[in-house]
């Protein structure tokens, strides 16, 4: 019996390894496991590279932040720090991994501070300068003193003010349908915490894929679609939900209030703007007029408006795509992207 359990045990660490080791898209994962509870940790939750933990002292705690360090098999002496949305985690990243990693880039891929495998602190002060100053702290830590910034969604915020806050050490910057590009303060009427708090505990799978539906994907879903829900719905089934939705109302309030499009003038870096054109997302929509909501989150004004401020930046429009294009329309999002990196 004995003999049995350790073969048991060593054919599992055999999977995972190799799970890990060809970076297995995350819609390949059983559906029982797409469909587990997940605690605020993700520690039941596999990655598609092996995690690394970043220890640090911050506002008076000491937390932990998650990242995937994935070497490439022939190293161009590059790398590229990739920054997650809101409604992502570092694992929805493993195609991009695995097209950067081939491509000779180092690739890191942190989950920033109460988002993915990360710590969900009870109280800290959110900001995007403190999540890039945390950035900072792991590439030290990982001796990466020059890099590209890949930002995604809010990952998009965080990565221009990283830029702006570090401009000796980014050597490009590639924006992928970024929120942020206006300022919804302007037009819709401020949410407190506590209000965050209460609707981000009323979410279920269902209600999560439909503002996915609705907003990232021009009203349609697709089966490969699903793995983007996996964690936020997984999450939502666990008794310890509570810490995840107050991250999450933090992190709202943050997203909502610290705009960085008025400082693209001062962008320093190469840039590149991939930008979905059937993206709708906006924050705020569902809090204004009909008339209004319909003139938020336009997403090919909002990137050719963009392209305009940011000095000589690129843009790479995608018709067949909206919130995210590297799922949607993953051709020519890969071919913007490595041109780009390249100097292409």
């Amino acid at each position: 019996m004995r003999k049995r359990v350790y073969l048991l045990l060593a054919s599992s660490v055999l999977l995972l390894a190799a799970l890990a080791a060809t970076g297995q898209d995350r819609g390949a994962q059983p559906a029982a496991q797409r469909r587990a509870a997940l605690d605020p940790e993700l520690t039941n939750y596999q990655y598609p590279h092996p995690v690394g933990f970043h220890e640090f002292d911050t506002q008076g705690q000491r937390l932990r932040m998650a990242y995937m360090d994935i070497a490439a098999p022939r190293p161009n002496g590059r790398a590229v720090v990739l920054m997650h949305g809101k409604n992502f985690s570092g694992a929805y990243w493993a195609p991009t991994i695995k097209a950067l990693s081939e491509a000779g880039y180092r690739v890191i891929a942190p989950d920033q501070i109460g988002f993915g495998k990360s710590s969900k602190p009870a109280s800290y002060q959110f900001s995007f300068q403190a999540l890039a100053s945390n950035t900072r702290s792991l590439l030290d830590s990982l001796r990466v003193d020059r890099f590209a910034l890949v930002g995604h969604s809010m990952g998009g915020m965080l990565a221009a003010r990283m830029a702006l806050m570090y401009p000796e050490r980014v050597e490009r910057l590639a924006l992928v349908n970024p929120i942020g590009l206006e300022d919804w303060k302007l037009v819709a009427p401020y949410r407190t915490v506590e209000e965050n708090f209460a609707q981000e505990l009323r979410a279920t799978p269902e209600s999560i894929k439909e503002y996915q539906r609705v907003n990232y994907f021009g009203g349609e879903w697709r089966p490969e679609y699903d793995a983007l829900t996996e964690i936020l719905a997984g999450w939502t089934r666990h008794p310890d939900y509570r810490r995840v939705a107050w991250n999450a109302a933090l992190t709202s309030d943050m997203v909502f209030t610290q705009p960085v499009l008025y400082e693209f003038e001062r962008l320093k870096a190469p840039t590149l703007l991939i930008i979905g054109q059937r993206d709708r997302t906006a924050i705020g929509k569902e809090r204004v007029p009909k008339e209004v909501a319909a003139t938020m989150g336009d997403y090919p004004a909002l990137g050719k408006a963009a392209a305009r401020r940011i000095p000589g930046a690129r843009l790479v429009e995608i018709a067949e795509a909206g919130h995210v294009p590297q799922v949607e329309a993953p051709a020519r999002y890969f071919r913007a992207l490595l041109d780009f990196l390249a100097g292409r």
